[in-house]
């Protein structure tokens, strides 16, 4: 069983907890370089989760021999380069979701690394952490029989910035869009484990409060291959925060949360039943895990560029009509 030895493009917030330990936590894994444009916030990176080196250039990192694969946790306006960067170089490549600015580089990013006869790997941890793959284990043991739909609502409130305040999330030439299309992305990717591709979407977005220019508002319905419909609505300028998905079944009901690691209810009836199941201390875990393994060889990452890209069709579909409005 062989060590993957990894590079990591970028060491911001989400690379603190959520994902960069996990790669020298995960077994036979090793976090070996850290590169960041700033090198002095790398050079601290690496002091503080002991990595043997750090960079302030991407190239130290694509182009190092001694490096296996590469983890690009870099803003989304800046993947689609790394991964063809990578491609071209050989690499085996995991990027942080969303996976591009739009479904269009999706394409072209998959094409890339197929040419190159690379792996592709999208940072959709949910497919592995215990918690959501308890709410797929609950659907396929029957516990609420035959899937009829599937309702999502997220309220979050506006936060209290000034203009030149926003947060790149809110700024759609860094990130793609706005808060819905940074975050819901992870519910639909989950709904896509869950139940397959999504064909069809019917959608309105909009910008009702004003605080940034991307969407603060969105109501959606789709349809799944499977059969499965859906529904969601969005609302990122309300008086309170609050999210939770609803599985409705022909004899029961499943409601969890994407974001928090709150209980998971099945009810049935008048009869609810509660599952605790906590997130580990580095959600990325899991996912890296599979990654290894696959690439010792072992089983298969269930996160992989088509079924992102997948998830970004959606999101393109549902904000297209908003997209297409100048201003």
């Amino acid at each position: 069983m062989k060590t993957i030895r990894w590079g990591m493009i970028g060491c911001g917030d989400v690379a603190e907890i959520k994902s960069g330990p996990g790669f020298y936590k995960a077994d036979h894994s090793r976090l070996v370089a850290v590169m960041r444009r700033n090198g002095e916030r790398a050079s601290d990176y690496a002091r503080r989760h002991d990595v043997p080196r750090w960079h302030d250039n991407a190239d130290a990192i694509i182009d190092a021999p001694e490096i296996d694969a590469v983890y690009i946790a870099t803003l989304t306006d800046s993947h689609r380069d790394y991964v063809l960067r990578c491609a071209r170089a050989g690499k085996p490549v995991y990027v942080e979701k969303p996976m591009a600015m739009n479904h269009g580089e999706c394409v072209e990013m998959i094409a890339a690394c197929r040419a190159a006869r690379v792996p592709l790997w999208v940072g959709y941890y949910r497919r592995a952490l215990p918690r959501f793959l308890k709410v797929k284990a609950l659907i396929e043991d029957g516990a609420i029989g035959e899937v009829r739909l599937v309702v999502s609502r997220q309220l979050q409130r506006l936060p209290e910035l000034s203009p030149d305040e926003l947060p790149w999330r809110v700024n759609a030439a860094l990130s793609g869009g706005g808060f819905f299309f940074e975050s819901a992305c992870h519910t639909f990717d989950f709904l896509d484990f869950l139940f397959g591709p999504i064909r069809e979407v019917r959608a309105f977005a909009a910008n009702q409060a004003g605080a940034w220019s991307p969407e603060d508002v969105v109501a959606a319905t789709y349809h799944f291959q499977s059969g499965v419909l859906g529904s969601g609505t969005w609302c990122y300028a309300a008086d309170t925060d609050e999210e939770m998905n609803e599985i409705v079944g022909a004899v029961g009901r499943i409601q969890f949360s994407t974001s928090k690691p709150v209980p998971i209810r099945l009810l049935r009836g008048d009869a609810v039943e509660s599952f605790a199941v906590a997130d580990p201390p580095h959600v990325h875990q899991p996912l890296i895990q599979s990654i290894v393994d696959e690439q010792n060889g072992i089983g298969r990452c269930p996160s992989t560029g088509e079924t992102a890209a997948r998830t970004a069709w959606v999101m393109d579909q549902i904000l297209a009509e908003f997209r297409a409005v100048p201003g």
